[in-house]
């Protein structure tokens, strides 16, 4: 089986995420979770990819309000 475009794309995310967060990408490349498509290609699960969306949005809310209160101190 072939990797649909989109998955290659979280897969470089996931790469991202690692060196921003100085974390090992085999534990991120570990959670990832793929199915097959109709034309037999592995895409992401919609589950997988609701809540690794979600945990990136709250991850930049958090950074810019530590900004924000980081900006205001000084």
């Amino acid at each position: 089986m072939n990797l649909h475009d989109s998955a290659i794309a979280h897969v470089a995310k996931l790469i991202q995420m690692a060196i921003l967060s100085g974390t090992d990408i085999t534990d991120h490349l570990r959670m990832m979770r793929l199915e097959k498509s109709d034309n037999d290609t592995l895409i992401l699960e919609q589950e997988y990819e609701s809540v690794f969306n979600d945990q990136i949005e709250k991850m930049m809310t958090n950074s810019m309000q530590q900004q924000k209160t980081e900006s205001e101190i000084h």
